[in-house]
Parts: C-alpha cells; structure tokens; sequence
C-alpha cells in the first residue's frame, strides 16, 4: 500500500500549502478583496464586478471554500459567500510565524 508523501508533514505545514495554493491565482486574491469590502455577496454579484464568466467565478469560488477562506450559506436558489475571517486571521497567523524568524533572526516558535 503506497504512503502519502503528505503523512510526511504536519497538519499545520498541510493546511498553510492549501491556504496558498488557493492564494496562487489573482482572481481568488481580487475575490478575497471583494469580499473584504463588502461581505456577503452572491456569485452574480462578484462575477459583476469581474471580466471573468459565471462559471469560472463559481471555480475560484469553490477553491477558496475548499480552502476555508470564505464561507457559503444557502439563501433561497443563491449562496451568500463572506469572508471567513476567523480563519483568515489563523492563516495569517500561520504566516507570520513562518516567516518571523528569518526576518528579524530570531528562533522559530512552531505553528499555532
């Protein structure tokens, strides 16, 4: 039975490579941004506010989700998307502690 290289890494380094790797496109990074202006918003309604399709809206969106970064309730035949800023201030926490100790030199302190 073949191992996941991923049971090779901590559930801290795990989830911060997904937070990344959803921050990895401009039009997740412009969605974010969208949403932090205003929160709760529907797909149409960012999708206005952008040059992309609906459908390619609905992809970034459903990467971000997969993420954690944004979250969706159901209203009606729409989703309400918002920002989910808890974890969003958890993974810039994350971040930070990442790259804290190679700026100012000092003993890296472990995730979370």
């Amino acid at each position: 039975m073949a191992m996941s290289k991923k049971s090779l890494f901590e559930p801290s380094e795990i989830e911060l490579s997904m937070v990344c790797k959803a921050l990895g496109h401009p039009a997740r990074i412009k969605i974010i941004k969208i949403l932090l202006a205003k929160n709760d918003q529907t797909c149409q309604e960012i999708v206005d506010k952008l040059p992309l399709s609906q459908s390619t809206v609905s992809q970034h969106l459903s990467e971000l989700r997969n993420a954690q970064l944004i979250k969706g309730k159901n209203h009606k035949t729409s989703v309400i998307y918002s920002v989910d800023k808890d974890f969003l201030a958890r993974s810039q926490k994350m971040l930070s502690e990442l790259f804290y100790a190679h700026i100012f030199n000092v003993k890296q302190t472990t995730l979370f």
